[in-house]
Order: structure tokens, then sequence, then C-alpha cells
């Protein structure tokens, strides 16, 4: 018996890996709760003792591709202190407000720690715009009937009434859709839009941070091994190598391929399905962002100051009538005006702030909620509609 035991052959242990390979992330778009496949653990020790043994066994990297994503995730919201398993998109407003914010926070920590991240400066800034925007929303779900964007839909009704009918033709679908739907808009309206600004919200949060925390816990060795497993494109191992090379020239570089990629990539194709949803009102909301909506980030015009409307028609004997509004003749959930606006706009005034190290990490240490409170559109709605009013002119030649 004891030969017959030690002639067998020898029982070999399945790695604990093996679970974790070829898994697609299903959830990569940031959509519902929890990480990015329900297989994969929440927690760092079992996917970093998988990584390891996946590692020094030689696995291909794009086959623990989703097994790597969800460690540099989950090591991402543990420091962000976001509990990811409870990040759930699909819950509601309620269960996620606190998230929201803190997504932001944690952008702030990352620019602290290291000032040639200049893209997660520029997410913490604007982002506490976004965030403002986002409580507006709730705020105006609340008291629906006499909320903002009733009121600015009115207005903008009764500025169009006064206005020549030769000049009607020429304003933007946007402005009347906004007067006309504006003073329908319902609370299942903008629960819904709330939804949809969270989705996109953790989406850019798993393609951008876990790449940051891999870069910065191991350098470009994170960074390469992320471009191998094909969660990386040469765009972005290009970025970070500008960052790694310490040269100005770098990170500016490096800045601008970042915000290419969250605007043009990650969440361009979601922007178009919600300005396309819930029978125009998904339009509205989209543009009624782009009126209020003012990127903090110091220097920055609001859209409608950047550009602003005006519509021209040629009437008495061929003399131009002009009407000048003081809203923007565009639409934030149009990609091609969006990344017009940034690249010309946005880009240049972060770079002037991020340059001066010790002056961007005075913004940066202000705390949240105050430059949450500056943003929300509900104070400054009396400004809003006082812009509209007293800008909207018809003009001559």
């Amino acid at each position: 018996m004891v030969l017959a035991v030690l002639a067998s052959p020898a029982a070999h242990a399945v790695p604990g890996y093996t679970g974790y390979l070829d898994l697609p992330a299903l959830n990569g778009d940031g959509e519902y709760g929890g990480g990015l496949h329900p297989d994969l653990p929440s927690a760092q020790p079992p996917l970093r003792d998988a990584l390891t043994q996946a590692r020094a066994d030689g696995i291909d990297p794009t086959r623990y591709a989703t097994l790597l994503h969800q460690y540099w995730l989950v090591t991402a919201t543990d420091n962000a202190a976001i509990d990811l398993d409870g990040w759930a998109p699909e819950r509601g407003v309620a269960a996620n407000s606190a998230t929201f914010s803190q997504v932001y926070v944690n952008y702030f920590r990352l620019a602290t720690a290291r000032s040639d991240l200049y893209w997660a400066g520029m997410a913490g800034i604007a982002g506490a715009s976004f965030a403002a925007g986002f409580f507006d929303v709730g705020d105006i779900a609340g008291v629906v009937s006499v909320g903002g964007i009733h009121e600015l839909g009115n207005a903008v009704a009764a500025l169009l009434r006064a206005t020549p009918p030769e000049l009607l033709t020429g304003v933007p679908a946007d402005i009347t859709g906004l007067a006309v739907l504006g003073p329908r808009l319902s609370a299942a309206d903008l629960a819904w839009y709330q939804t949809r600004l969270m989705i996109m919200q953790k989406h850019i949060f798993i393609d951008l941070v876990p790449m940051h925390e891999a870069y910065l816990a191991e350098g470009m060795a994170g960074i390469d091994e992320m471009y191998t497993a094909g969660l990386l494109d040469d765009s972005m191992r290009l970025a970070w190598s500008g960052i790694d090379g310490g040269t100005e020239a770098g990170r500016a570089d490096a800045l601008a391929a970042m915000a290419d990629r969250e605007q043009n990539q990650i969440i361009a194709d979601q922007w178009d399905v919600t300005a396309s949803g819930r029978d125009g009102m998904g339009r509205v909301l989209t543009y009624v962002t782009t009126v209020a909506g003012k990127p903090a980030v110091p220097g920055t015009r609001a859209p409608g100051v950047y550009a602003p409307v005006t519509v021209w028609s040629p009437i008495a004997a061929g003399r131009p009538l002009g009407l000048r509004t003081s809203l923007p003749a565009f639409n934030w959930a149009d990609r091609d005006t969006r990344w017009d606006y940034i690249a010309a706009d946005l880009l240049p005034r972060h770079l002037d702030l991020a340059t001066d190290a010790a002056r961007a990490l005075t913004v940066y240490r202000e705390p949240f909620a105050v430059k949450l409170d500056r943003g929300r559109m509900l104070v400054r709605l009396p400004e809003i509609i006082a812009d509209l009013t007293t800008q909207w002119q018809v003009v001559p030649s």
C-alpha cells in the first residue's frame, strides 16, 4: 500500500487565478453597482494574490486584464474611501450622493499628493461645478413647480415672444426646446438625468483613476503592464511617459490626452444616449447644464460667454437685423462643440493654474463644500435670469 501511494502521481493544486482569466469587464461602463465582473473579489488581498501567481506563472497579461483592472480599481476606491460594492447608480441619488462628492474629493487628494497630475486637479475643480449641477437637479426635483428649470424655460419663452418673427427661424433648436419643454419638466425626468450623470461619473473613475493608482504605486512598470494587457492605448502610455519624463511639455500633453480620452472615448456615447432620451427632455436637460454650468477653473468663461448665440436675418432692403443672446450656441452633450470649448478655454486656463504649483495647491485645498456651494444654480439663478433678460437684444448690423 505504501509503495502504491508513493508510486501514484502527485496531485497539483489549481492556481488561484484560473477562474479570473479571460473575464470580460461586464460593468466597465459603470452602469451598475460593484466592480467589473461579479466573479472578481472586491478586496485587495485576494486580487493581489491572484495577480502575483499569474505573473509568476508567466500568464499573458491580456488574459488577466480584467483581474488587473479590478485590482487597481479596488485600490483606487479604497484610497478614495469609497465602497465599491455600494457604488450603484441604478439605486438612485439617496444611495449614491455621498459617493458622488467623494469622487471629486479624491481627485483633489491625487492632485495635492502629486503636483504633476494635472488632469486630476482639473477633474476636481471642474467636477465641483458638475457636482453642484447634480445637486441642483435634486433641489429642483423637490420643488419642480417653482424650480429653476421652469423659471428658466418661462424666461426664455417670454424672450422668444418678444423676438421679431424674421429672426425666430434662426434660433437654435435647443433654445426653442428649452422654452417649450422646460416648463413641463417632471421630477421623474430629473431623477433619470441624475442617474445618467452618476453613470458617467463612475465610468470616468473606472477608466482613469486605476491607472493613476498604478503609476503612483509602481511607476511606469505599472503603466506598462496595463498597456500590455490592453487596458491603455498608445496615447495613454505616451501621456504617462510625458508625466514620468518630468517636463512641462510632457505634463501639458498628458493633460490634453487624458481630457480627450475622458470626453471623446469614455463618455461620448453616454452623452449621446442622454441627450436623445426622455422624448426631448434629455436634450433640454443637457442644454440647461450648458446654460447654467461654468467650470470653476479660474479664468474659464461660461459657455454662453465663450460662444453666445447670435442670429442674423436680412430684412429692411437687405440691412441685417441681429438677435444677440447670452445663451450658449452649443449643447454640452454634443462631442465636437464640447471638445472645442474644453480645448480652447478650459485646458489653457487649467494649465495657467497648474503650472503655478503654490496657487494650485491653495485652490485644491479649499474645502470641497465651499466649492460646491459657490456653484449652486439656485443660488445663482437671479444672476442667470438677469443676464438672460438684460443681454438678450435685437441689434442692427
